[in-house]
């Protein structure tokens, strides 16, 4: 579990700029501490940002409580504000700030605040275990499967996504192996992926992002399993930047390619992924690795964060309320309108 609360008024979490080489666990009682961490990618994947930023009202109201402010919702509401503003293009975010702010309005008391916070998270780990399975049924038996980015534990509440399925399915003694992309430029499978398949022995190879081409003209991989920080209304989606790319190799080579995220990925007031805010990161990102420059100086860097992918790449969005396939308007709406959607 990459977060957790602590009862004397603490957000715990994993640094996960320094795996897999150290462990290293951050301790925040400041809202602002856990934007800055939400900013800085210790804390990152869309799920894991949302809960995150759950976390953080509740410090904000714990503050303004201690402060004696009688009138929470102003001070509130200008707290949740900026942590909404941590990270555009992942829905999650102002999705779960936006929940916090609804419980606020009717109860206005912290600990109030702090147990929908938790809720929030149990119910995303939950629904990744739902994803898993549904997920892991799709899955021939004896396959390889390519992922991209890091779509698991450090990502979600505490299982996965598209991780999550690979988790099950080889769980079901479906894979023969999982490949992984290093997911350039900050690593985040070869650094993070890779670190949680090894924690939970299943076989698995990394290979450069620009090897996913020649993986599947060979057939080494029967299906590719991704995340998603964002869903458009027609099915479009976004994700780790390289994701539109597989996705087109993928068409190309005829294997299937699976979208993987939570209900709560869903935005259903952006008609397409046109839409969808993409954030572009520093350019040191790209330029340096560690701390350790590797481009020449006053080189123009343009480090794009996330793509889209078209709905037309995608052969079927893994949900917990199950598995949406073209059209994709109709079936999307139909889950969300759902009472477990």
């Amino acid at each position: 579990m990459p977060i957790s609360w602590h009862d004397e008024g603490k957000v715990r979490l994993i640094d996960q700029t320094r795996l897999p080489l150290e462990e290293v666990w951050l301790e925040l009682d400041d809202y602002r501490n856990v934007v800055a961490a939400i900013k800085e990618m210790r804390i990152r994947g869309a799920p894991a940002i949302g809960i995150a930023g759950a976390y953080a009202v509740s410090l904000a109201a714990l503050e303004i409580d201690i402060a004696g402010v009688e009138d929470l919702m102003p001070r509130l509401e200008i707290a949740a504000q900026e942590i909404r503003n941590a990270r555009p293009t992942a829905v999650n975010l102002e999705w779960a700030v936006r929940r916090m702010l609804d419980v606020a309005q009717k109860a206005g008391s912290p600990s109030d605040l702090i147990e929908e916070a938790k809720r929030i998270q149990d119910e995303d780990e939950e629904a990744n275990h739902r994803i898993g399975r549904f997920g892991a049924e799709l899955i021939p038996y004896d396959s390889a499967i390519l992922t991209h980015c890091n779509t698991g534990a450090l990502a979600t509440g505490g299982y996965g996504t598209a991780l999550g399925i690979i988790r099950t399915a080889w769980s079901d003694g479906r894979l023969s192996g999982v490949f992984a992309t290093e997911t350039r430029p900050l690593l985040q499978g070869a650094r993070l992926t890779a670190w949680e398949l090894a924690q939970a022995n299943i076989s698995a190879t990394l290979i450069p992002d620009s090897a996913a081409g020649q993986l599947l003209r060979l057939g080494r991989a029967q299906a590719v399993i991704v995340g998603a920080d964002r869903i458009a209304a027609n099915g479009d989606t976004a994700n780790k930047i390289g994701t539109y790319s597989l996705a087109v190799l993928a068409r190309e080579n005829g294997v299937p390619f699976y979208v993987a995220a939570p209900t709560s990925t869903i935005d259903l007031s952006l008609s397409s992924g046109d839409s969808i805010p993409i954030e572009e990161r520093p350019a040191e990102e790209v330029t340096h690795i560690a701390g350790v420059r590797i481009a020449s100086e006053g080189i123009g860097v343009l480090n794009i964060a996330f793509d889209v992918t078209p709905h037309s790449y995608i052969t079927a969005i893994i949900t917990e309320a199950g598995v949406v396939r073209e059209p994709y308007c109709d079936g999307l709406r139909k889950i969300l309108e759902a009472p477990n959607g």
